[in-house]
Formats: structure tokens, C-alpha cells, sequence
């Protein structure tokens, strides 16, 4: 059985972006409050910050927002993403997954949140929004 979760809208508009792989993450992704992230794999780097702070002509993919799940979490837990993502998923609303040490986030694009909200919810989980 999928645990009850709770979490806490963020509404401040995120973009995902591609940035240069063959050097750090630039500052700007990082600088200032809000969720920000870079993962590197091989030839890409990818990153997600406030979309205030993407400069222009930077391919990003604006229009999220976050869900983060309160934490701390402990390790040992299983199913936390896929208690979200499969409700998500028979809602027909896309995800873009992160995770911290302490807990775990998940975009989903702004224009779909009452529809996440609501397929949330109805899976049990308490999702509360924050300003």
C-alpha cells in the first residue's frame, strides 16, 4: 500500500534547463531563494531554478511548479515517487522528479496543478499551499 503523504505547494514559476556540460553549473541557477538543482550525466547537464532567473537565450522549459513532500525522509522508505507519480500518471499530469537528501520534489507544469492537486488528494495524499 502507496504511504500518505504530505505536501507543500511552491508557487514560484520554475524552468527546467539545458545548460553547457563541459564546466561547473552556472551561478545564476543557484543564486537566490527557491528550489534550484543541476545533475550531470555524461554529456548534458541539466538544472531547474526560478524561471526569473533564466537568462535570456537559454533553452529552458518554463511553466513548473513544485510539490515538495515534508520531510525528512528516511532512507529505508520505499515507494515515495511512485505514490505520487502513478496518481499523477492516471490524471494524465507529466512530472519532473527531484530529491534532496531529506525528502523529494516533484514538478508538474503550473497549468496542470488543480488537476494534481486533485489527483493527489484523492490518493490520500494532504497537499497544502504555501505563499
Amino acid at each position: 500500500m502507496a504511504p500518505s503523504l504530505r505536501l507543500r505547494v511552491h508557487p514560484q514559476p520554475l524552468s527546467v534547463v539545458r545548460l553547457t556540460a563541459d564546466g561547473p553549473p552556472p551561478t545564476w541557477l543557484f543564486h537566490g531563494p527557491g528550489i534550484a538543482a543541476a545533475v550531470r550525466r555524461g554529456d548534458e547537464l541539466g538544472g531547474v531554478c526560478a524561471t526569473e532567473r533564466v537568462p535570456p537565450g537559454t533553452l529552458s522549459e518554463d511553466g513548473w511548479v513544485a510539490l515538495e513532500v515534508d520531510g525528512p525522509l528516511d532512507f529505508a522508505l520505499t515507494g515515495i515517487l511512485a505514490a505520487l507519480a502513478v496518481p499523477l500518471a492516471e490524471a494524465g499530469v507529466s512530472i519532473y522528479a527531484l530529491s534532496t537528501y531529506d525528502t523529494d520534489v516533484v514538478l508538474v507544469r503550473a497549468a496542470a496543478l488543480d488537476q494534481a492537486v486533485d489527483a493527489l488528494t484523492a490518493a490520500g495524499h494532504d497537499v497544502s499551499r504555501v505563499s
